[in-house]
């Protein structure tokens, strides 16, 4: 699977786009404009959305993802 396919897929399950869960993950701390905030470790990003969006593991690493820049 491609990552644009995880992320509309992730869009789809959850109703909130990449953008969206950056500006979530920004507003509780977790990362800032440049990508992970200092001393946030992806695992914790990928409980966050496992326990609030019930992602999957994959999902949840796409939007790591994304907070640290992959576009394509």
């Amino acid at each position: 699977m491609s990552f644009q396919a995880y992320v509309d897929n992730v869009a789809a399950k959850t109703g909130k786009s990449p953008e969206d869960l950056k500006a979530i993950a920004i507003e509780k701390g977790l990362a800032d404009d440049e990508g992970l905030a200092p001393g946030v470790k992806a695992g914790t990003i990928i409980d966050w959305l496992k326990q609030d969006y019930d992602l999957g593991h994959g999902h949840a690493m796409s939007i790591v993802a994304y907070l640290k820049g992959k576009r394509s």
